[in-house]
């Protein structure tokens, strides 16, 4: 199923791409083709010598979904209230401060609802076909991708957000989903149609804090 795409440059599909939790319309059924139109674009990632290892789940069965949801709700909750958690961040500075409450906020809201997100996407690895010596090579293989997934779905009005608490019960979620042994979850991918699509680039911090020319 296509749909019409957004009037985005690469530029701004590229800063405007953001981790929707508070505005994913609940309601509204996403069709399925779409998604794997979305999945088909990701496949054109970069990957470790074209291994190719990835493996995509796709969850829209109610009952898993609920089920699912309720690992992320015990994930966010114990994350939430652990040292460190996003909202706690920067107290010294509070601008910059004020942004990881909202974060915290937000990452609080989807734990209460991911179970009720009509598609979740749960892009996987095959650790057997994976080279042991290159751990980055590795994770490289299938982040790429993730986001590809994601500029997909944002050009397709779906909103989306790269989540990886879940991974607390990865053992439980890959006995539910019936995962098998050597494939590895990478990320819990939320997706829904957005409510809007005026999404706008997110503060960041400023190059020259960031940016090493030759050396450090």
């Amino acid at each position: 199923m296509s749909l019409p795409l957004l009037d985005l440059t690469p530029d701004e599909l590229l800063t405007t791409t953001r981790s929707v939790r508070k505005r994913l319309d609940l309601t509204r059924p996403v069709p399925l083709d779409l998604v794997k139109e979305c999945i088909e674009i990701a496949l054109q990632a970069p990957t470790g010598s074209n291994r190719q290892t990835w493996h995509w789940l796709v969850v829209t069965d109610a009952g898993q979904r609920a089920e699912v949801g309720q690992y992320y709700r015990r994930a966010v909750k114990t994350y939430l209230e652990s040292e460190g958690s996003c909202g706690t961040l920067y107290p010294e500075d509070p601008a910059r401060h004020a942004v990881q409450r909202r974060v915290g906020d937000s990452v609080a809201h989807l734990g209460e609802r991911m179970g009720e997100v009509p598609v979740l996407v749960i892009p996987c690895l095959d650790v057997n076909e994976a080279p042991e010596y290159n751990e980055a090579g590795m994770w490289g293989s299938i982040v790429q991708a993730g986001w590809s997934y994601m500029l997909a779905a944002r050009a397709r009005r779906l909103g989306t957000a790269w989540t990886t608490l879940h991974l607390m019960y990865e053992k439980e979620i890959a006995e539910l989903l019936g995962i098998p042994d050597g494939v590895i979850q990478s990320a819990l991918i939320p997706t829904a149609f957005s409510i809007g699509t005026d999404f706008k680039p997110a503060p960041r911090q400023p190059l020259d804090q960031i940016l090493h020319l030759d050396t450090w």
